[in-house]
């Protein structure tokens, strides 16, 4: 069974992320310390005591804040980091496993399931004579392969190329792509799909 780690929003404490959100904000948009300080009118000291949760802001503060951001207040508000640190922990055991049809190819799921329409990773890892075929992906498809020991040969749609430790190869996955291993060693890599 999968070990996860989660945590819940405790949202009786929000104001505990609107330093960080602040300062995160703020850099987004390019401002220094001092250039937001004039654009807001809040004083700089304040701002950085704000941004290091040693004050809360008045009403008056949040909204010069929020005016020099760009945003209401409760567009500011609705940015808090109130998401958890942590998702899932999941042990080697607990990676679903999708295995090639000559057996000498492993495709380990390392990506989220909830991304899974338009973004996944994988661990590839295939023995000397490994072949990964695979027809081709939805319209828009690219994968990102990158070899991280072993050689490879990658065949996209009929053009042969060749990847070494170290490389890495973008093609598009919606036309027919081959991977095979190349020599006596044990490719180890790591495949992006990504779909737009």
């Amino acid at each position: 069974m999968a070990k996860t780690t989660t945590t819940t929003t405790d949202m009786s404490q929000p104001m505990e992320s609107l330093g960080p959100t602040i300062q995160r904000l703020r850099k987004a948009a390019g401002y220094s310390l001092n250039a937001f300080s004039e654009e807001s009118g809040v004083a700089k000291s304040m701002l950085s005591r704000i941004e290091n949760n040693e004050s809360n802001p008045t009403l008056s503060t949040m909204w010069r804040i929020s005016q020099a951001l760009n945003r209401s207040m409760e567009e500011l508000l609705r940015e808090l980091e109130t998401r958890p640190q942590v998702m899932a922990y999941l042990q080697p055991a607990d990676l679903p496993l999708l295995v090639s049809e000559d057996g000498l190819c492993e495709l380990r799921i390392t990506g989220a399931v909830d991304t899974v329409e338009w973004l996944q990773s994988y661990e590839l890892t295939a023995k000397p004579n490994g072949v990964l075929g695979s027809t081709p992906h939805p319209d828009g498809t690219i994968e990102s392969l990158y070899i991280r020991s072993g050689s490879a040969k990658v065949v996209v749609d009929g053009v042969e190329h060749t990847l070494a430790a170290g490389e890495l190869l973008r093609y598009r996955g919606d036309t027919t792509h081959v991977i095979s291993v190349m020599g006596n060693t044990e490719l180890i890599a790591t495949m992006i799909v990504y779909r737009r």
